[in-house]
């Protein structure tokens, strides 16, 4: 079993097909958005011709938002899938800040009086910036100090309260989740799990049990029951001690391009607990350094990481500079430098690579 080959073809990262950032996202389940122009690349080089432009209409559309889903961390989402995703996964986010909260001195007083400023400062489809949120904050004496700011907006996105919604140049406003999201039928707990079990090993097999469990932040036990739910869509292979799921109607990998200029923080690499299928682990310190959090880009090249890149904007395009971790054939090279092509054309601007 080629894993790195399927998850390509599973992730629309080799031969694209979907055609709408909507669906990548949806298809995807979410995507890391720490990282807002890494995560629109990561939703562009999924589709065959878009561009920025394109990415942001989604958002400005309420096509697909940002909020903090999958373990309490910020993920693009589907506007549709994000009421079902917090009922699934908030309560055990929000269990596990306590402690944090009571560090910064936030108890449940405090916590529903920011969601009253917040639910003034924004209805009647009103948006605001993070700044604009703190400053109604300070408008009611409430600080922000010490990041109270960053986890009030976390816990209140948690609460299903606001999402980040249209973009302001290179930031995105805050919006009510129900003014800005059209109303999206439940689903039951039991209907959610399997959802999402759906989403993740579909686009992301071959996966892991534990992969999924890192992933959506669930306990084990509500990660297997999601599994069950969906088994008959699945097939399994076990390498070595682990047992793989990917779905049943899985076709061995066609042709495709060889090399893919990826952003940090993309799925193919933070989709999984365990990575060392695509990273060696001795190169691990050099996508990440220091464990820091801030994921470098990447270059792939047959399923592998094999390197990193940076891009520096000027005036009349873009510098890209690879730092590959071997020495890279010819081959490989001008895949790469067709790869990063791709990267100018999402920015509508000349590349050159060093």
């Amino acid at each position: 079993m080629n894993i790195p080959a399927l998850r390509l073809q599973h992730q629309h990262i080799a031969l694209p097909r979907l055609t709408q950032p909507e669906q990548v996202v949806a298809w995807l389940g979410g995507l890391q958005g720490q990282d807002y122009p890494g995560a629109k690349w990561s939703i562009a080089l999924r589709m065959p011709h878009a561009t920025e432009a394109d990415v942001v209409q989604a958002f400005d559309a309420g096509k697909i938002v940002r909020s903090w889903p999958m373990r309490g961390t910020l993920h693009v989402v589907a506007a549709s899938d994000l009421r079902w995703m917090l009922m699934l996964t908030a309560p055990k986010n929000l269990a596990g800040s306590a402690s944090r909260r009571r560090a910064l001195a936030l108890d449940d007083s405090t916590l529903a009086r920011c969601r009253e400023v917040f639910s003034q400062a924004l209805q009647g489809g009103q948006q605001l910036s993070r700044e604009g949120l703190y400053a109604a904050l300070a408008q009611a004496r409430i600080s922000t100090e010490r990041q109270r700011g960053y986890h009030i907006l976390w816990n209140c996105a948690l609460h299903g309260l606001i999402c980040l919604a249209t973009t302001n140049d290179k930031e995105q406003n805050f919006a009510l989740v129900d003014e800005w999201i059209a109303p999206t039928p439940p689903k039951t707990r039991d209907e959610a799990l399997a959802e999402l079990a759906a989403r993740y090993f579909l686009s992301r097999g071959p996966a892991t049990l534990h992969d999924f469990i890192w992933w959506s932040g669930l306990s084990a036990a509500e990660a297997r029951s999601g599994l069950a739910a969906i088994q008959p869509r699945l097939v399994s292979e076990t390498v070595g001690q682990r047992t793989y799921w990917l779905p049943a109607d899985s076709r061995s990998p066609k042709a495709t391009p060889s090399a893919f200029a990826l952003p940090g923080f993309d799925e193919y690499l933070l989709g999984y607990q365990d990575r060392s299928v695509v990273l060696d682990a001795a190169h691990a310190e050099k996508i990440c350094p220091g464990g820091n959090g801030v994921f470098a880009a990447t270059l792939v090249i047959d399923g592998r990481v094999l390197g990193t890149w940076k891009r520096v904007f000027k005036k009349t395009g873009i510098d890209i500079t690879a730092t590959p971790f071997t020495h890279l054939s010819p081959a490989e090279a001008q895949g790469f430098a067709a790869a990063v092509q791709r990267y100018g054309a999402f920015d509508k601007l000349p590349v050159w690579v060093a």
